[in-house]
C-alpha cells in the first residue's frame, strides 16, 4: 500500500460524520502515519443573494457555519489524542473535497453515509455519492 500523507475527513456536524472522524482517529492511533485534516464544505451562497449581502457577510456566514460543523469533530480528535487541521471550503461538496485532496495530497477520504434520495442515495447518501464521483483516491464510507 502506498504511503498516505494525509487523511481527509468530510465533516458536516452530523452523527455519521462524527463516526467518520472516530474511524479516522482509530486508523491513526493504530499506527497509520498520516496527518488528519477535517473539512467542512459550505454551499455557495453567490448568485442573487450577493446582490443584497456583502461578500464579507457571506464569508463570515460560511466561516461561522463551518466552525459550528467542525466543533464536535475537533473535540473527537482531541479526545483521541490526534492533532487535526481544519479547513472550510465553499462550493459543491464533491468538488470541494476533490480540490482539498489534491491540495493536501491526501491518500484517503473518510466520509459518513446518509440516505437522502433515490436508491443510490438511500445506500450511500447524496454527498457521499458526489465525493466518490469527484475524487481519485480511496474513499472509506462509515455508517
Amino acid at each position: 500500500m502506498a504511503k498516505t500523507k494525509a487523511i481527509l475527513v468530510a465533516v458536516d456536524g452530523s452523527g455519521t460524520s462524527d463516526r467518520a472522524v472516530r474511524h479516522a482517529c482509530d486508523l491513526l492511533t493504530a499506527g497509520l502515519a498520516a496527518e488528519l485534516h477535517l473539512l467542512n464544505a459550505q454551499p455557495n451562497l453567490g448568485g442573487a443573494i450577493s446582490t443584497f449581502v456583502s461578500k464579507e457577510q457571506i464569508d463570515s456566514y460560511h466561516r461561522e457555519e463551518g466552525e459550528k460543523a467542525l466543533a464536535t469533530a475537533i473535540e473527537i480528535a482531541k479526545r483521541a489524542g490526534v492533532a487535526a487541521k481544519t479547513h472550510i471550503g465553499v462550493g459543491r461538496q464533491g468538488e470541494v473535497v476533490s480540490d482539498f485532496v489534491t491540495k493536501l495530497e491526501a491518500g484517503l477520504v473518510v466520509i459518513g453515509t446518509r440516505g437522502h434520495t433515490g436508491l443510490a442515495g438511500v445506500l450511500l447518501g447524496s454527498v457521499a455519492q458526489d465525493v466518490i464521483a469527484h475524487v481519485k483516491v480511496p474513499v472509506t464510507l462509515v455508517k
